[in-house]
């Protein structure tokens, strides 16, 4: 139980900043918060991401160039150029640590007002941290697992934040149904969009890239904004647009 328990608490947490901090807050500006509230989620992303830590202002850069770019050449993460995810992630991490070394030369209209905090981003990304990460999960593996397979768990652990990144822009643009006929292949894939806080709702998504509610159906539902009208009544966020009317 110890084992499982871990695991889905990595995994959604890691999920849960993924989709609220570095996507809807640093790419789309969705809502506003203050600056404490800004430190406290850029150090939980920090500690929910562990190893696979993603530098927030590099992550939103790249997302940007994904819908601005969707499901061409020019587009960091696009399933259609790649014979496998694993290519794909490749080069993925090629495009992302150039933003993060500032080795890539970036459109002005790409630049913006990013979370970034100098040393927690850089002692984040570094492979002193990473390592020192990756050593306590295999710590806590050899203390609680009480089978062999369960070590099987580790590389999910040490790539949790990619791997979630490659499985909603690989199903996202390949497999599932649309609402809107985007100029792109991006898609809605359920049931799995369940475990990924509404982050498989691509195709909702890129018809309305500021929407908070990634959901448009009566039917879909979007499990991240209940959470984000909660926050913004306790005054934790303040929601700056609107569900689009459909």
């Amino acid at each position: 139980m110890a084992i499982w328990g871990f695991f889905l608490g990595h995994w959604f947490s890691s999920i849960f900043v993924q989709t609220f901090f570095h996507h809807r807050y640093a790419s789309h500006k969705m809502f506003t918060m203050n600056r404490f509230w800004e430190r406290f989620f850029h150090l939980f992303a920090y500690i929910a991401q562990g190893s696979s830590y993603l530098v927030p202002r590099a992550y939103a850069i790249m997302h940007r160039m994904h819908h601005t770019f969707s499901d061409t050449e020019q587009d960091p993460h696009s399933p259609n150029f790649f014979k496998d995810v694993f290519s794909m992630m490749l080069h993925t991490a090629r495009i992302f640590n150039g933003l993060v070394n500032n080795t890539i030369d970036v459109s002005k209209k790409f630049l913006g007002n990013y979370p970034t905090w100098g040393w927690l981003d850089w002692f984040g990304n570094s492979w002193v941290s990473r390592l020192l990460w990756g050593a306590a999960y295999i710590v806590f593996y050899m203390y609680f697992a009480t089978e062999w397979w369960m070590f099987l768990l580790l590389p999910l652990h040490f790539l949790m934040g990619p791997v979630h990144g490659a499985i909603v822009n690989w199903c996202g643009h390949k497999y599932g149904y649309q609402n809107y006929d985007n100029g792109d292949h991006s898609k809605n894939t359920l049931p799995v969009d369940l475990l990924l806080m509404g982050e498989l709702f691509q195709n909702n998504h890129h018809r309305h890239p500021n929407s908070p509610n990634f959901a448009v159906r009566t039917w879909e539902v979007d499990p991240m904004y209940p959470v984000l009208r909660l926050m913004h009544r306790l005054q934790i966020i303040q929601l700056r647009r609107p569900h689009p009317s459909t």
